[in-house]
């Protein structure tokens, strides 16, 4: 199993806090995995194993207990009296009223209760109505650069970086050995599950070639301004003629689903979030590669997704930010700290460093500022602007 260290040290750090942890994210991208890790964990600190149950409830073998009541007194005649008993179900969603059955476990003195949820049946809102101040969320993404490299380390950074974007950060793509076709096989099918599963079925959508089109113009549009009023006449100029609101439902149920992101805009002066203009981007860059084959892409953006999704990891709260008539790549908060990120493929030519450089200099504060290249340079800094290799970066 690859390590999933910060996603493990979140989990530890919840251990036996009176919360129902539910660790949610797009499927197969580990949240399974990370369980087994977990559950090794507890072995390894003198849980016994009968304190410990398991059940994926997408395994058939446990489809008689999709009934809450059924799945709640499985559980129940199994925990170990007097002992603290870990239970851990995966893709809870699938269980109608399951919070009926979270909340007989919850009470319970000696039950520490572990959740996964993956897709668009249940949406991140619904945790907060149906478990209302009585569980954490741990939002998982796919693998990272760093443990990408930990499991598939070439030697050479960029032809590792070059596999992690074209091969999938999805973990299983690993084990397939680089081979393109089975790779694309194996996106094949988390891709048709989200679309046909996911979003098809649940949201009885009828025209799926068009919901197709439209998360192939987002994968194609990644990380550039836009409005759904934008997306509609761009597309319908291409000959897919679409209403706004068809559009925003669909980018809806992407997003609830986990495989799209939808970042807002903030105004760094005025200090304030704004309502006009948005960015998109995808949970893995291979997925990319499924939806639109070898199209060429701006290289930039394609590392503007990995910045964010990084980000992301890391506990922020992102947004695009707005100085004057510039743009900064990415606002970063955490913890009531900000800090400022530009993306470039390259600043070594003198023009576009100094294009790259102009948004972080018209903010005026002293918050962290960092310029992110893929150039092999010393890191070094611009009138207090930190120019930092993008792989030592992805590897802190």
């Amino acid at each position: 199993m690859i390590q999933r260290p910060e996603y493990l040290k979140k989990l530890i750090s919840f251990k036996d806090k009176q919360l129902i942890k539910i660790v949610t994210g797009v499927r197969r991208c580990g949240k399974s995995t990370l369980f087994a890790l977990y559950q090794e964990e507890l072995l390894k600190k003198g849980v016994l194993p009968n304190q410990i149950q398991s059940i994926n409830l997408e395994d058939p073998s446990y489809s008689n207990l999709l009934d809450w009541t059924k799945l709640y007194e499985y559980i129940n005649k199994r925990l170990v009296p007097n002992q603290k008993n870990y239970i851990f179900i995966d893709e809870v969603q699938n269980v109608v009223d399951f919070e009926k059955a979270a909340d007989g476990l919850f009470i319970k003195n000696n039950v520490d209760l572990y959740l996964t949820g993956s897709n668009s049946k249940m949406q991140s809102g619904q945790w907060a109505t149906l478990l209302s101040g009585r569980y954490v969320e741990i939002h998982m993404l796919p693998l990272s650069f760093k443990e990408y490299s930990s499991a598939a380390d070439t030697g050479n950074v960029e032809e590792t970086f070059r596999s992690y974007l074209e091969n999938s950060s999805f973990p299983y793509a690993l084990q397939l050995n680089g081979d393109i076709n089975q790779i694309r096989d194996y996106l094949g099918g988390i891709y048709n599950t989200i679309v046909l599963k996911d979003v098809v079925e649940n949201k009885n959508i009828r025209d799926v070639s068009r919901l197709e089109s439209v998360i192939r113009f987002m994968a194609d549009n990644i990380g550039s301004l836009t409005s759904i009023k934008k997306i509609s006449d761009t597309m319908t100029s291409d000959g897919i003629k679409m209403m706004p609101l068809t559009i925003e439902n669909y980018l809806d149920a992407f997003r609830n689903s986990y495989i799209l992101y939808k970042v807002g805009r903030y105004d760094v002066k005025g200090k304030k979030l704004l309502q006009t203009l948005d960015k998109y981007y995808l949970v893995d860059i291979g997925l990319r590669y499924y939806l639109l084959g070898n199209k060429k892409a701006d290289r930039g953006r394609i590392l503007e997704n990995i910045v964010y999704l990084e980000l992301l990891r890391r506990g922020y709260k992102v947004y695009i930010g707005k100085v004057g008539d510039k743009e900064v790549d990415f606002v970063a908060e955490n913890n009531g700290e900000i800090e400022y990120y530009q993306v470039s493929d390259s600043v070594a030519d003198q023009e576009t460093l100094a294009r790259e450089l102009a948004p972080l200099d018209a903010i005026k504060d002293h918050n962290l500022k960092i310029l992110l290249t893929r150039d092999f340079e010393p890191q070094t800094s611009h009138n207090g602007i930190k120019q930092i290799n993008i792989f030592d970066w992805l590897k802190q």
